[in-house]
């Protein structure tokens, strides 16, 4: 079984709390941080089954890229 290493990012909207994995775009959401990462990593986990299934895990460079680099930064809105 190979295992990846993808980045989650989670913020909070009202009531809930978003996940979004953005190598991939996939997102989900929960009611508690915890849930929203256990959501996050199902909706992951079925992307990539579909993925492999339709024969295009090869098309994602991002899965294969060695190294990967994840910043904040700062704009201002006008």
């Amino acid at each position: 079984m190979n295992r990846l290493r993808l980045t989650g990012v989670l913020w909070q909207e009202g009531d809930a709390f978003v996940s979004k994995c953005p190598e991939l775009g996939v997102a989900s959401c929960g009611d508690t941080l915890e849930e929203a990462m256990a959501n996050l990593r199902e909706a992951v986990e079925l992307y990539l089954d579909n993925a492999e299934r339709l024969g295009l895990l090869e098309s994602l460079p991002v899965l294969t890229s060695a190294e990967r680099f994840t910043t904040q930064f700062e704009v201002s809105l006008r």
